[in-house]
């Protein structure tokens, strides 16, 4: 058989194939469902990475979560802060929705008062820097890669 033929008759098997599969769509920041403090459904309907979710957890200019939370696993990164409560153990203190609620929501998930950011929400309070008014601090992706990754902090 010719390459000619096999390549179409390969697509329209994908292409029907395929077609069974739902694809997820991502929640959007204002119709996250929350029961109670928690978070329970993935945001994009898929796991996240905790590779990426570790590099957006300490890169200063998206997660920023070592600006308060001290975490021994990235202990080579400069300037934990003392602000927030250590991570380390954090995948042991909270399951996965309900540290999903947390990054989502801080106010619903642990206090109103909070200095925490909403890292998924349109509305982030007083303190909400100009680049972000109207905007979420990280995207739906990027929320479930950082919580892959707190996943990952377990007491040893």
């Amino acid at each position: 058989m010719k390459l000619g033929k096999i390549l179409p008759a390969a697509l329209l098997l994908a292409s029907v194939g395929l077609s069974g599969f739902a694809v997820a769509e991502t929640v959007a920041p204002d119709a996250v469902k929350f029961d109670e403090e928690s978070v329970k459904a993935s945001l994009t309907g898929a796991a996240g990475n905790a590779e990426t979710g570790r590099k957006v957890f300490a890169n200063r200019k998206q997660g920023n979560c070592l600006a308060c939370h001290a975490n021994k696993d990235l202990s080579s990164q400069p300037f934990h802060g003392e602000v927030g409560p250590p991570l380390d153990g954090v995948a042991d203190r909270y399951d996965a929705a309900n540290l999903r609620g947390i990054l989502v929501n801080s106010k619903v998930a642990l206090h109103e008062d909070t200095i925490m950011p909403s890292f998924y929400r349109l509305k982030n309070g007083e303190r909400t820097a100009k680049k972000f008014i109207g905007k979420t601090i990280l995207s739906a992706d990027q929320v479930e890669d950082v919580l892959a990754y707190l996943q990952t902090l377990k007491s040893k």
